[in-house]
C-alpha cells in the first residue's frame, strides 16, 4: 500500500534542521559564518545531512574516504569525524579560497591532521588515485555536469561493500523536466545508476535529494 509522503515545508525543515545530533560549537560557527556568504551559502551541506554522512562513515567503518566538493568543510568535519582510528579523508576543492576556509574550519574541529585537502580539478584527483578498490566512503557534492564521470571514478575505486552518498538529485524539481546542461548531467546519473549492476541504491529524501550506492561485494 501506497503512503502519501509528508510534504516539507521550511517550518518541517527548519525542525528537522533543529534536531540534527552532533552540532557543537565548531559547526554552529561554520553555518553562521557561511550562511554570511549569500548566494554561496546554497552550497553548503544541509546540518541533517552531514550528521547522516557521518553516521554513514561510522556505520562503513570507513578508514579511507573521499569527499568532491568540500566548499567551506562543514560535510568533511563530519565525515572525517565518523572514520575509524587512524583513518583519513581526501578532499577535492576546486577553489583555493574555499580550501583555505575548509582547513581551518577542519584544524578548528580537531580533525585537521586526517585530511587532506588536494586543490584542483576533482577529476584530475581521483584519476590519479590507485585503480584498487580502496574507498570506503565517498561524498559527491561538486559541479554538477562532471557527475558522471566522478561516479564512474568513485565506483571502480569503491571498497566491497563501499558507500557513495550523491547529493542534489533533485536539482531543486528540475529533475522532472531537466533543460540545463547540469540537470540534464543529473538526470542521466540518476537513471544510469539503476542500471549499473556494480551496485545497489536508493534515493532519498532529504534535503535536495540524496543517493546512496553500495558497491556490491563480488
Amino acid at each position: 500500500m501506497s503512503v502519501e509522503p509528508t510534504p516539507i515545508d521550511p517550518e518541517l525543515a527548519r525542525y528537522i534542521q533543529d534536531h540534527a545530533g552532533g552540532r557543537d560549537e565548531v559547526l554552529r560557527r561554520v553555518e553562521a559564518e557561511t550562511a554570511a556568504m549569500g548566494d554561496f551559502a546554497r552550497m553548503q551541506t544541509a546540518p541533517e545531512q552531514a550528521a547522516f554522512l557521518e553516521m554513514l562513515t561510522r556505520l562503513a567503518g570507513a578508514r579511507f574516504a573521499v569527499e568532491v566538493g568540500t566548499f567551506t568543510g562543514y560535510g568533511a568535519i563530519r565525515i572525517a569525524r565518523g572514520l575509524t582510528e587512524g583513518g583519513t579523508l581526501l578532499c577535492c576543492e576546486l577553489d583555493p579560497e574555499h580550501a583555505a576556509t575548509a582547513r581551518a574550519n577542519l584544524d578548528a574541529a580537531g580533525v585537521g591532521e586526517q585530511v587532506e585537502i588536494a586543490v584542483g580539478p576533482a577529476i584530475e584527483t581521483l584519476r590519479a588515485l590507485p585503480q584498487d578498490p580502496q574507498i570506503d566512503f565517498a561524498y559527491l557534492d561538486a559541479d554538477k555536469t562532471g557527475y558522471p564521470d566522478y561516479y564512474e571514478e568513485l565506483v571502480t575505486r569503491l571498497s566491497p561493500g563501499g558507500l557513495l552518498a550523491i547529493d542534489n538529485v533533485f536539482m531543486a524539481g528540475e529533475i522532472l523536466s531537466p533543460e540545463r546542461e547540469g540537470t540534464i548531467a543529473m538526470a542521466r546519473l540518476n537513471d544510469l545508476i539503476l542500471e549499473d549492476g556494480r551496485v545497489e541504491s536508493v534515493m532519498l529524501g532529504m534535503a535536495d535529494g540524496l543517493t546512496l550506492v553500495r558497491r556490491i561485494p563480488g
